[in-house]
């Protein structure tokens, strides 16, 4: 069995407006398809896609819009049939302008020749596995994108021998992997098994916080006879943190600086589990992907929504914006980012939609008090106080001494802070600072 261990800081955010409540006993729905969609070219960490079609170009729904840049990047796929409008550009999240298909939808749901059952799966060894995964676009989809085929790729020198599904969820009002879970159990273990094949891992172990027991009886159900260990995780965050969710199931402990890969571990998020599973067995491309939409909406949901669907879309399907929201985020309230329009397209990066109030406005700063909360809290045990002061004087390499590159921006920090300090905001800025410097010496 898991030996279940507490990392050390973290905390336990209050949630406003009932909180994960008002989503998590509510069924998965297909959101409204629009009539236009807007994919981005980069959806994932490495290399954008390059560009494959043409304006007036006929396209079917999983055929391949972008290739892979690179080894770290993974390929766009239609999530409509139709005419590609434009190849244009759009603003994502991170308020980045990135290349754009704009397809109009035809409303026919036209598949990829490409797109069927596939019959022989017990026959397929890894390496055509891991291609399935690269080809039908596959990436992290608890927040990080990163390419699944790279991670499932590691270096020949590191030997994996345990896989670990994330279902913890441990944001906030997110539930769209709970329902995941509770609904589709059977096909998220069907994925963790083909990427356990890919790994030759050996020890499957798969962590849900304890605020989920549908989730952990479903799974716990769908697991029985598979050699797959379902562990009850108390419910702390950042407990879902990669780092966080080994030490927690596995006692091994990553380094500063090393991959999870470097303690034989290799973790995946249940969304990606279940996204696998379909590549493999459908071979059915990414193309859609479940979204919590709460907070200060009439009625919060969870949609599945094609990718490049424009975010009002979502909040139209949820009645609207109810009074008084002050901040749209995409994600969590404690890892998401705040956007300035609801013309942002869904992406493969996009969890939840969260409408907020006077609760997510922060408040003014005010100077340090040493109170020391910051430091009990964070999770990578730094000193984010003192990463702050360096950090506002652009001093990257006293940053850097203070092991800034190894923050996670769980947010934890700021959350605790007595005083309002933007101390997640100021780790992300020295970070981005203490690699332009790298770039020029």
């Amino acid at each position: 069995m898991a030996n279940t261990r507490t990392f050390k800081g973290g905390v336990h955010p209050h949630e406003t407006g009932n909180g994960k409540q008002s989503t998590n006993a509510q069924p998965v729905i297909d959101a409204k398809v629009p009539a236009c969609v807007v994919i981005p070219l980069s959806q994932h960490i490495g290399a954008p896609c390059k560009c494959v079609v043409t304006p007036g170009q006929a396209v079917a729904m999983g055929q391949v819009i972008g290739e892979a840049g690179g080894f770290v990047s993974a390929p766009v796929h239609a999530s409509v049939s139709g005419t590609v409008k434009a190849i244009s550009s759009c603003v994502v999240a991170s308020g980045q302008r990135v290349p754009a298909v704009v397809i109009e939808n035809d409303f026919q749901d036209r598949w990829d020749e490409n797109v069927k059952p596939r019959q022989n799966v017990g026959s397929l060894d890894a390496k055509q596995l891991l291609e399935i995964v690269r080809d039908r676009g596959i990436v992290g989809l608890g927040g990080a994108t990163f390419p699944t085929a790279v991670k499932l790729a590691p270096p020949a020198e590191k030997h994996v021998d345990t896989l670990i599904l994330n279902g913890a969820e441990c944001e906030p009002y997110l539930t769209s992997d709970h329902r995941l879970m509770v609904e589709h159990a059977a096909e998220v273990i069907d994925g963790m098994l083909l990427e356990a094949k890919i790994l030759n891992a050996t020890k499957l172990l798969i962590g849900i916080e304890d605020n989920k027991p549908d989730a952990v009886a479903a799974m716990r159900q769908a697991a029985e006879g598979k050699n797959i260990e379902v562990v009850a995780l108390p419910t702390r965050y950042p407990q879902g943190g990669e780092k966080q969710l080994i030490f927690a199931l596995t006692g091994r402990r990553v380094p500063n600086g090393a991959l999870p890969a470097d303690v034989q571990t290799v973790v995946s998020n249940v969304s990606t589990a279940y996204a696998v599973s379909k590549a493999v067995r459908e071979n059915r491309p990414l193309i859609d992907r479940v979204v919590t939409v709460a907070g200060r909406v009439k009625k919060p949901a969870n949609l599945r929504a094609r990718i490049g669907t424009p975010i009002y879309e979502l909040v139209e399907a949820c009645g609207g914006l109810e009074d008084g929201v002050r901040k749209v985020v995409l994600g969590g309230p404690m890892m998401g980012m705040a956007i300035s329009s609801l013309d942002i397209p869904v992406t493969k990066s996009t969890g939840g939609l969260l409408a907020l109030g006077e609760e997510g406005v922060h408040a003014q700063e005010s100077p340090c008090i040493r109170c020391g909360r910051c430091v009990e809290a964070c999770p990578m045990r730094l000193v984010p106080t003192r990463i702050d002061a360096y950090a506002r004087r652009s001093q990257w390499e006293e940053c850097s001494k203070l092991g800034t590159m190894n923050c996670m921006e769980c947010g934890a920090c700021t959350f605790v802070c007595p005083a309002k300090r933007e101390l997640t905001q100021s780790c992300r800025m020295a970070k981005m600072g203490i690699r332009a410097s790298a770039k020029k010496s």
